[in-house]
């Protein structure tokens, strides 16, 4: 048997270096998801509570369930204690509500930026440009632990490909965001995700390449990654089949009944089903935080008009109203996001409350 002859001598640092990692600054270890895993484990209860959650959505999407999923939070995660506080608030909202109301916190570590900016809670979990990822990595694990202990589910964004073996175990629903949801790696991630999966339109608006991606992720795919010891490996996914639109607008806003039906429409035409759920913030409140209220009314009264293609909402909140920029030196107002604009959680019960009774209008239309 013939077999290739491997010179001995490997090639010198000199030659290599004059064309690899040209513009690699520094290489710096990464802890195993393995390892973070042994340290912080998920209990049973955690367990359980992500199963359950995950089973829920499931059949709100497959119509066996005929509550709103609201998946609301802050923008962005920068502080446990604040988002504890939060978890708290929300969790007696979840529980009042639940007969109508499946919710979900938004608790969201990484943040894709137009240009350049803070990235999150896991990528520089100080928000001092000190990129202590494996810090970050821990910290956010710790996060979404401490809010599973509650009794509360978390939703989440996933945005770097790796973080997903870090975390995702304790995720009860991922997004994938607008800038992303063209991207065939995306696609391909979501298809082995073990939770419901959102897709948002693209940032124009369009609603096609959000119907191609979750046809995409409904596949079996074969790709390379990174197991949970840290070790490259190639993949083989068996299809997720519980993915679904978020509309969030583009050029314009695209939360009105006549958008749900041409949404819909090209859905049915792609041989989905015809659901979908509205992000009452980002281009659908033309930045405009305030406004989510108003939208999330409108979407609350197509739904007691008897729309059941209408399957949830995303709202961003905190728990102040507002948004503030990361001063060096300069102390950060309490509870206040550090990216997009939210509504504070004062104005969020109501909004929360006029879903439910939309919901309950909805039966009995």
């Amino acid at each position: 048997m013939n077999h290739r002859v491997r010179p001995a001598t490997p090639l010198s640092t000199h030659d290599t270096t004059r064309i690899d990692d040209l513009r690699i600054g520094a290489v710096r270890p990464l802890i195993t998801p393995a390892l973070l895993q042994e340290w912080l484990p998920a209990p049973e209860t955690a367990q359980a509570l992500v199963a359950a959650s995950r089973a829920a959505i499931s059949r709100v999407l497959h119509g066996a369930d005929d509550r709103l999923v609201v998946v609301v939070g802050p923008c962005s995660i920068h502080d446990h204690a604040q988002a504890m506080d939060y978890a708290r608030q929300l969790l007696a909202q979840a529980d009042a509500l639940q007969d109508d109301l499946l919710i979900v916190m938004r608790v969201y570590f990484e943040k894709p930026r137009t240009t350049v900016g803070w990235k999150g809670y896991i990528n520089d979990p100080h928000l001092d440009g000190s990129f202590a990822i494996n810090e970050g990595l821990e910290m956010a694990r710790q996060l979404l632990l401490d809010v599973l202990a509650l009794g509360m589910p978390v939703g989440t964004e996933f945005l770097d490909l790796l973080s997903p073996q870090f975390i995702s175990d304790l995720v009860s629903w991922g997004a994938i965001g607008a800038r992303t949801t063209e991207s065939q790696s995306h696609r391909q991630l979501a298809s082995g995700l073990s939770c419901p999966v959102g897709f948002k339109n693209g940032t124009d608006g369009g609603v096609k390449v959000a119907a191609d991606a979750i046809q995409a992720a409904q596949a079996p795919h074969a790709f390379m990654g990174m197991t949970k010891m840290g070790q490259a490996a190639i993949f083989e996914t068996r299809g997720n089949d519980d993915c679904h639109v978020i509309l969030r607008g583009g050029k314009q806003t695209n939360y009105a009944k006549a958008d749900v039906d041409a949404t819909c429409a090209q859905l049915q035409a792609a041989g989905l089903r015809e659901q979908v759920m509205i992000d009452v913030s980002h281009a659908n409140s033309s930045k405009q935080h305030a406004r989510q209220i108003n939208v999330a009314a409108d979407v609350a009264a197509q739904v007691a008009a008897g729309d059941h293609r209408i399957m949830g909402l995303m709202i961003e909140s905190h728990l102040n109203e507002g948004r503030q920029d990361i001063v060096a030196g300069q102390p950060l107002k309490h509870g206040v996001s550090v990216t997009d604009a939210c509504i504070s959680f004062a104005q969020t019960v109501p909004v929360l409350q006029g879903l439910a009774a939309a919901v309950r209008a909805r039966r009995k239309a």
